[in-house]
């Protein structure tokens, strides 16, 4: 099969890339539903001018391209070894070229690979099948969603819904609160897959095979397909909405499969999508491994989605220009759109981690300044110099333990993430005069361009890539504030509305 690997290149490409189309219908309905003015709205708008450019761009539509997932049906006499190696030979050239991020870290060391390979990285699933041609279906499932991913073991007690036995009332149970877990963290409007039964291992696969489904299919079982309709009407009364921002589009896709189990066991497990669903497939030549057709893709397919241009500018956007003082940060309050110009830092998981333990090089001054949670795509320019090709914020709730500290350590005034935090980062923002701005989740275009410049590097042969702790110069970065420093918090206020509305779900019958 001379064509495959190249076949493979194309169809990580294009999955980084470009939405299916029964993705993008979702979302062009979601926009509609939402106030173009509120923030649900600006969060929606963002999002379809973000998809364009991606296309645009050939570029990841989120930085964050999670762990290759192939599933793979091959006819008899097939060279399944062959493709394995010519799949890991086209992850690691799309890492190279920035289609994906490399993401494969060791799992003690957090040493990254570099070129997306390790131990079970990527992860290639080969089944069996009576039909001639390959089929190679992908999935990009990032970080921030698959942190979302959620297994009940019933029967038990379910936060706001009460007892869930091991009946589908139990099921209904479980469904409703792993929508309302996610909040914004899985960059909603979303979608779950559920897989009802099998062990915990096959329940969350089953559970992602359903995300391979289309959106507008209908579940041949009766009974789940009434659940699906029922779990998707009731999940968008929480009003958790885009980002979790509040509004009335929180989920849009809900897919369940059943397999059988043990008696001792009834699991439901539930993967978690943000609204950049990335998976696509491609039918292949056994002979050529050329690609025959495309899956998730149609002939009238919604081309471009932007019919506004982000978050637009209105005149009552607060400029920031970095550093920082505190009187600006006193100044503002949960709402406000913030324009940030000047030097902006990043730093995730393992820069907080050592920040908590080591100080850092005396070459970097930031007393003011703006720590942004993202992982970016970052190519090396012939000079030697970097440029960022994808850069939206990643999941904030991770540093919860150390983000106060951090603030107080390193004289912070704005930190930049999605999700919200939580009570501890809420009252160091308050003591340390700071503020947590969230920017739209899968982003990343629409952020890069705000990139004018990287201007240095720090821990990138320690911490790799995503980890890294990049300066960036930006101009006209925009972001909503949702936590303020004077105790209030947009997340807090959504999560605990979306939870009364859970309660009151409780006892319904779908």
């Amino acid at each position: 099969m001379k064509n495959f690997r190249e076949s493979i290149i194309t169809l990580i490409t294009e999955t980084s890339a470009n939405l299916p189309s029964d993705v993008r219908c979702s979302i062009v309905k979601a926009i509609e539903m939402e106030d173009p003015k509120s923030q649900a709205g600006l969060a929606m708008s963002t999002i379809s001018v973000n998809i364009d450019m991606a296309v645009d761009n050939i570029s990841p539509i989120c930085q964050d391209t999670g762990m290759p997932s192939f599933f793979i049906h091959t006819p008899q006499g097939v060279d399944q070894l062959q493709m394995k190696r010519e799949i890991e030979e086209a992850i690691a050239e799309a890492s190279v070229t920035g289609k994906l991020r490399p993401n494969a870290v060791d799992a003690f060391t957090g040493k990254n690979s570099g070129n997306n390979l390790g131990f079970h990285f990527p992860v290639i699933h080969f089944e069996p099948w009576e039909k001639e041609e390959i089929e190679v279906k992908l999935i990009l499932k990032g970080g921030g969603c698959e942190n979302k991913n959620i297994q009940y073991s019933l029967p038990m007690e379910i936060p706001g819904l009460g007892s869930a036995s091991r009946d589908l009332d139990g099921v209904r149970k479980c469904m409703l609160h792993a929508v309302y877990q996610a909040q914004g963290q899985g960059c909603s409007p979303g979608f779950i897959g559920v897989g009802i039964g099998g062990d915990r291992t096959s329940g969350f696969e089953l559970a992602k095979k359903q995300l391979f489904r289309r959106i507008d299919d209908r579940n041949p079982d009766t009974e789940l397909d009434n659940l699906e309709q029922y779990i998707l009407e009731k999940a968008n009364t929480m009003d958790i909405g885009p980002m979790g921002f509040g509004g009335k589009v929180t989920l849009l896709g809900c897919k369940i499969g059943k397999s059988h189990r043990v008696p001792a066991s009834f699991y439901v497990s539930v993967a978690y999508n943000c609204w950049a669903y990335r998976r696509l497939g491609v039918l292949l030549d056994p002979k050529t491994g050329s690609i025959n057709s495309w899956q998730y893709r149609d002939s009238d397919e919604i081309k471009r989605m932007a019919k506004g241009e982000g978050m637009p500018l209105t005149g009552r956007e607060v400029k920031l220009q970095a550093p920082v003082t505190e009187e600006q940060i006193r100044s503002l309050k949960v709402g406000d759109v913030v324009l940030i110009d000047g030097t902006m830092h990043t730093g995730r998981d393992a820069f907080h981690h050592y920040v908590m333990h080591h100080d850092l090089p005396d070459h970097l001054d930031t007393e003011g300044g703006i720590l942004f949670h993202c992982g970016p795509v970052v190519l090396k320019n012939a000079d030697g110099s970097y440029r960022v090709t994808a850069a939206g914020p990643t999941t904030s709730s991770r540093e919860e333990p150390y983000q106060a500290d951090v603030i107080k350590k390193l004289g912070l005034r704005v930190i930049i993430g999605k999700g919200g935090m939580g009570p501890k980062t809420l009252k160091g923002l308050q003591e340390h005069g700071a503020v947590y701005l969230n920017a739209i989740g899968g982003a990343a275009q629409y952020y890069a361009r705000c990139i004018e410049k990287v201007t240095g590097v720090d821990f990138l042969e320690e911490m790799g890539v995503p980890e890294a702790m990049w300066h960036l110069e930006v101009k006209s970065f925009p972001a909503i504030v949702t936590m303020d420093a004077h105790g209030n918090s947009l997340h807090s206020l959504v999560e605990d509305d979306s939870f009364n509305k859970l309660n009151k779900l409780a006892e319904e019958s779908h």
